[in-house]
């Protein structure tokens, strides 16, 4: 397994880290006034905790954003390559769908009925990603939730099986771990309403037999997995293990969903269609609309005629735990049809991707200069570095290869120098707005921040 190196050296880690703090505080104090209001009405002092784990003492608030770039209220202007985790991965306010929201803002924004946007939308992901049915709610977690309930429902399975480490959401059953081959809670997980053990089986990624010995029980409903791992850090596919997942969950009757929700860096169709997969449900959700609320389900035909069968025998579907009031409202798909007609075009990953292998090439290059023992990962747009000499195969070697400390000091030196990359991550996302100016102004502040943990 791997496990945290002591890369670069502690004592002048902690001098640059203290230095880089006191430049934040010095130079963004509104930001730390709003936050300390903040503390008077919001819990943490922000809208989500989260929010308040940004490296530095506190966030930076948000006055503008526009493209790949946003200003804080200090006046700062920032490079983004967080993009919202993928939420605004379109870039900040994309013209045709701003154009979008507005009209049909002045239209009707929610009104429990079908609109023509969602017949577009429903066509145009089945084009994408090759499935025939589609439904729509408002976030990849309720996509996943929903997903996970119709699964049980049409196979009469009462477990799924995710990956130790993995991400869908806020999905009660996924947020797990394996110690000795049980499903354990993640650790951070808030209150689970039942021990996971009893509602998931969990695998290492990249473990053929693992998984097999799991799917052996033949209780599993579904196996929900990401294309890659990304929220433990990018964690790629063995060559074949695609291959060996698909065999194994159709061995075993077990319907494979696959979550796209980050993984749509890859391309159009998301890695679905570019590594040739073939899913029986699909999630995604975060950049559909250009930021507002949106997400989809899709499944296989077959999986769409025993999902209407299924619902056919039941007295109401509103009570039934799949969809929300506000799923598919009319806002979010003129927003997605937008977004999806115009913003996250063919040629739009095109240059993203390539823009994604320019920033994962310029930390390489000054990763060899200065004989630093870290590495890149990258699937299409997205792209990070490592702390460790060769990428993690699991989610357990990933998360045993976290450096809390470094990676803190690293977010930080950005942030004072212009730079936004994912929280909790080293992770930079390339919208159709990036250039390849914004590219080379990270290339070169992190050559420099390199100069520093090395001289």
């Amino acid at each position: 397994m791997t496990v945290t190196a002591t890369t670069v050296d502690r004592d002048r880690l902690r001098s640059l880290m203290k230095r880089e703090e006191e430049r934040f505080v010095a130079e963004h104090p509104r930001s730390g006034e709003l936050f300390a209001r903040g503390r008077r009405s919001l819990l943490a002092g922000v809208p989500m905790p989260w929010m308040s784990e940004w490296a530095g003492p506190y966030p930076v608030f948000v006055a503008e954003a526009e493209g790949a770039r946003f200003t804080d209220v200090d006046g700062h202007e920032y490079v983004d390559l967080c993009l919202g985790d993928t939420g605004a991965m379109t870039g900040h306010s994309p013209k045709p769908a701003v154009a979008a929201i507005a009209e049909q803002a002045s239209k009707g924004i929610t009104l429990m009925l079908p609109t023509e946007d969602s017949i577009w939308v429903g066509e145009e992901m089945a084009r994408r990603f090759g499935l025939p049915y589609w439904q729509f709610c408002l976030t990849a977690t309720d996509a996943n939730r929903f997903t996970i309930r119709l699964a049980r429902a049409i196979t009469g399975r009462p477990k799924i099986l995710v990956y130790s480490w993995c991400y869908h959401g806020s999905v009660d059953e996924t947020i797990a771990v394996v110690r000795d081959g049980v499903a354990m809670p993640r650790p951070g997980n808030i209150g689970p309403p039942v021990h996971p053990a009893e509602t998931t089986r969990v695998v290492e990624w990249n473990d053929p037999a693992a998984l097999e010995r799991a799917l052996a029980h033949e209780d599993v409903a579904c196996v929900l997995a990401e294309p890659a791992l990304t929220n433990i850090g990018i964690v790629l596919p063995d060559p074949g293990y695609h291959e060996a997942l698909r065999e194994l969950t159709r061995r075993h009757g077990t319907y494979l969903v696959i979550d796209e929700t980050h993984c749509i860096c890859a391309g159009p169709g998301g890695a679905t269609r570019a590594w040739g997969l073939d899913p029986d449900f699909l999630t995604i959700g975060k950049p559909l609309a250009s930021g507002v609320p949106a997400a989809c389900y899709g499944m296989s035909a077959e999986v769409g005629e025993r999902v209407q069968s299924f619902m056919e025998t039941l007295p109401t579907t509103d009570v039934g735990g799949v969809g929300g009031t506000l799923s598919g409202n009319a806002l979010s798909l003129a927003a997605m049809r937008a977004t999806l007609e115009h913003v996250l075009t063919e040629e739009a990953f095109e240059r993203m991707i390539a823009l994604g292998e320019r920033w994962a090439n310029g930390v390489k290059d000054a990763i060899e200069r200065h004989g630093l023992p870290w590495t890149i990962q990258r699937i299409g747009a997205r792209a990070e570095y490592w702390f460790c000499p060769t990428p993690p195969r699991t989610g357990g070697e990933a998360a045993a290869a976290d450096d809390h400390e470094l990676a803190r000091f690293t977010h930080l030196y950005a942030l004072n120098r212009g730079i936004l990359l994912t929280p909790f991550h080293n992770m930079a996302l390339m919208s159709p707005a990036t250039t390849e100016e914004d590219v080379d102004r990270h290339s070169a502040v992190f050559e420099e921040m390199a100069t520093e943990l090395t001289a």
